[in-house]
């Protein structure tokens, strides 16, 4: 390709790089910078969690109550974990942890050498 094709020259592709991210801050976005989810996205999923996370509670609970005997209590005790693993997942989601183990990031410990 020949560059008289194409005559942009350094300056131009900083001044349009500039702008760019310019309007990439612009208020009015939504989310935290790095986050793909728009606030409807987020809405829909928070509540998608918690519908599931219980309807799959109730349902492990329902089954080992119709196997074991022990109608309602199993049910019971699996909608309450099933709503207590919603609520867990959505305090993760939302306080940007994703689903990592624990509650605090593990800070890194200097090798030798790294101070």
């Amino acid at each position: 390709m020949n560059r008289e094709n194409y005559p942009q020259s350094k300056e131009d592709f900083d001044t349009r790089l500039h702008r760019a991210q310019e309007n990439n801050d612009a208020p009015g976005r939504v989310g935290k910078p790095g986050s793909s989810q728009s606030g409807k996205g987020l809405a829909f999923r928070i509540g998608t969690e918690l519908v599931v996370t219980v309807f799959v509670g109730g349902m492990i609970g329902f089954l080992l109550d119709t196997w074991l005997n022990t109608k309602p209590w199993l049910t019971i005790l699996f909608l309450f974990l099933g709503n207590a693993a919603g609520l867990l997942k959505i305090f993760r989601l939302t306080s940007n942890q994703n689903y990592t183990v624990g509650f605090l990031q593990k800070k890194r410990r200097p090798e030798n050498g790294d101070k």
